[in-house]
């Protein structure tokens, strides 16, 4: 077995140190929201932003004049954009299902999905005005009914971008805030006076806004851990260079740390596209991002085998994967960690990030080995729920468990066993009380 690594990216401590200082900036960030309020996300939106107003929540008649100034073929996109999603998710939530079953006699078990009463969607726009990000979180939560929907974006040039507002309101938000970073998940997890507190955090972000994800996790939930951009293709020599590193750069060029891997079992591909790379780097009007990422983010895996290259892959565990070999299916049926999968050369991970249908909110940071990505079913719990309905299933049920908690040494959890035992089994019934609580 041979996994030969023609280029690598900064070392894992590298970036432990770099994820460490992160986590201290975000902490004593969160410390500082928590203890003054609105006061504290002025002043961070003004520092971070340079960006205040009386209000950062927008009133209806800033919305309408915003959307206002978006062309028809933009407000077309996007509602196209939107259909997608909301189709797919609604296809996803028909196939959630209440249950309810008759497990014994007279024993009734179900549950119920119920939407998540609050939810904080974040929105990311300080470098790129992410539009599909409005669809991804805020639509789908609609979607999944959620009756509160807060949706925060930073401004995009010192103003709210249009577009984005566009595409909030249109998804179904409810509250829209124009507030970016920590500040904007803070606000929204731990409450300000003037932004009501929210039961569940989603949405993407840079580095920060995934750590105070990660840290508001308990008081809040979160979606997933979904950081920095991560990419991988997966390829073998039925594509050329020409493909892979354009599928590469395209996704390096979200931010300065947005990891970009090819896994090939071909050499000339790896070292074609380690020059593809290098031209399109020359004409790439983000390349003063892109190359940073390559650079210090950027890997090329050379293997010798799709057995090695699948293992490769499923240990890196990348938000998105495009897969272009002449065994696709073989990868979509055996690959267990990764975000989403792309698969063929007519898909492309830019498809899947603004308008295909699919949720691009993904794990990062090898999160696809323990979840999938934002769909309509975060947005739900399931809840469970049990009634007896007869008085020999209350006898039956009743005098196990009460055996099953003294064998534990529960002897009040067995008494409530027992109480229905006595009331609804009569005296025929044996049951594990001892004497002492008999009655």
């Amino acid at each position: 077995m041979t996994i030969e690594y023609l280029k690598r990216g900064k070392p894992e401590a590298d970036r432990a140190a770099d994820d460490a200082k992160t986590a201290e900036v975000v902490a004593a960030t969160l410390k500082d929201i928590e203890a003054r309020g609105d006061t504290a996300v002025r002043e961070l939106a003004n520092r971070f932003d340079n960006y205040d107003r009386e209000s950062y929540r927008l009133s209806q008649d800033e919305i309408d004049a915003l959307i206002a100034k978006v062309s028809p073929q933009d407000m077309e996109d996007i509602r196209f954009a939107q259909e997608q999603v909301k189709k797919f998710a609604k296809a996803q939530r028909d196939s959630m299902t209440d249950i309810e079953v008759e497990t014994l006699p007279g024993v009734i078990l179900g549950h119920k999905n119920i939407p998540v009463q609050s939810v904080g969607c974040y929105v990311p726009g300080g470098k790129f005005p992410m539009v599909a990000s409005a669809h991804m979180s805020v639509a789908t939560a609609a979607v999944a009914g959620v009756p509160r929907i807060v949706a925060c974006t930073p401004p995009f040039n010192g103003e709210p971008n249009p577009a984005v507002i566009a595409a909030m309101h249109l998804g179904g938000a409810h509250e829209i805030y124009v507030l970016g970073g920590i500040q904007a998940v803070g606000a929204m997890a731990i409450g300000t006076e003037s932004i009501a507190p929210v039961h569940l955090l989603v949405g993407p972000g840079n580095a920060f806004v995934a750590e105070a994800k990660r840290q508001l996790f308990g008081r809040v939930g979160i979606d997933l851990f979904a950081g920095p951009t991560e990419t991988m293709v997966i390829a073998d020599e039925t594509v050329d260079a020409e493909i892979c590193a354009t599928d590469l750069l395209g996704q390096a060029e979200h931010g300065y740390n947005s990891p970009a891997v090819l896994v090939t079992n071909s050499r000339k591909l790896a070292q074609d596209t380690l020059a593809e790379v290098e031209r399109l780097l020359a004409i790439l009007p983000t390349a003063d991002t892109a190359r940073v990422s390559w650079e210090d983010y950027g890997e090329v895996v050379l293997c010798d085998t799709y057995e090695e290259m699948l293992q490769v892959a499923d240990e890196i565990a990348s938000e998105h994967v495009q897969v272009m070999t002449d065994r696709d299916d073989w990868f979509l049926d055996n690959m267990t960690c990764y975000g989403a999968l792309f698969l063929g050369a007519r898909t492309n991970v830019a498809n899947g990030d603004k308008v295909i249908g699919t949720n691009h909110t993904l794990p990062t940071k090898k999160a696809g080995r323990y979840t999938g990505g934002l769909w309509v079913g975060k947005f739900l719990k399931t809840h469970s729920y049990q009634k007896i309905t007869s008085d020999a299933a209350a006898a039956k049920i009743g005098a196990y468990g009460s055996r099953l908690c003294l064998l534990e040494g529960f002897v009040g959890h067995a008494e409530q066993c027992n109480l229905r035992v006595r009331r609804y089994g009569g005296e025929n019934v044996a049951y594990g009380a001892p004497a002492a609580v008999r009655g």
